[in-house]
């Protein structure tokens, strides 16, 4: 993934501005609806738009091939439509990833198909942005090192904050909390 200059910072403090904006303190898990809510987007089930039986068609074609998408609206708003046969964990992190696209302002300028389905997607910088920005909201360096000096396993936080595991440790590893906080102890002891 590379990242433009100065984009982990920058994203970093998007996401503070975020949790500021929420009111979220480092103990608390963001939700990411209400994320979404709080930049003015719906969010929507897909079953709501298309029968249920239709998804999990095309999730047995293709597990990974729906997780969600951002749906301009006329109005100049956006719907965030998540894919419900994904678990909450799954949900938390696609609907953020979408939300990133929305405060970074990123454009959609790809048609895609799958099957009978067009829609449009980003192209791969912007994905990888969006990507790493999530990462920042749904688990900021702040609330991360919250958990680790709580001594909180990955699994718990993970629960905790409705990310999966896989989530937990990427933050962990990408951030370097977990190292600077056994530094911290090491130095303190001596």
């Amino acid at each position: 993934m590379a990242l433009r200059r100065g984009f982990k910072a920058e994203a970093e403090r998007i996401a503070t501005d975020v949790w500021t904006a929420m009111d979220l303190e480092p103990s608390d898990a963001l939700d990411a609806v209400a994320l979404a809510q709080h930049v003015g987007c719906s969010v929507h089930a897909a079953d709501e738009l298309v029968s249920i039986d239709r998804l999990r068609e095309l999730y047995d074609i293709q597990s990974n091939a729906f997780f969600a998408c951002t749906i301009p609206l006329p109005n100049g708003s956006s719907a965030v439509v998540y894919n419900p046969l994904m678990p909450d964990s799954r949900r938390n992190s696609d609907v953020s990833h979408e939300v990133a696209h929305i405060l970074l302002d990123h454009s959609l300028s790809r048609l895609e198909r799958i099957g009978n389905v067009s829609f449009l997607s980003c192209d791969k910088a912007q994905e990888d942005e969006a990507s790493w920005l999530s990462g920042c909201l749904l688990l900021p360096r702040p609330a991360l090192v919250h958990d680790l000096k709580k001594r909180r396993s990955h699994a718990t936080i993970a629960e905790q904050r409705v990310l999966s595991i896989e989530m937990v440790e990427y933050r962990i590893r990408v951030t370097g909390a977990a190292r600077q906080l056994a530094a911290s102890r090491r130095k303190r002891k001596s």
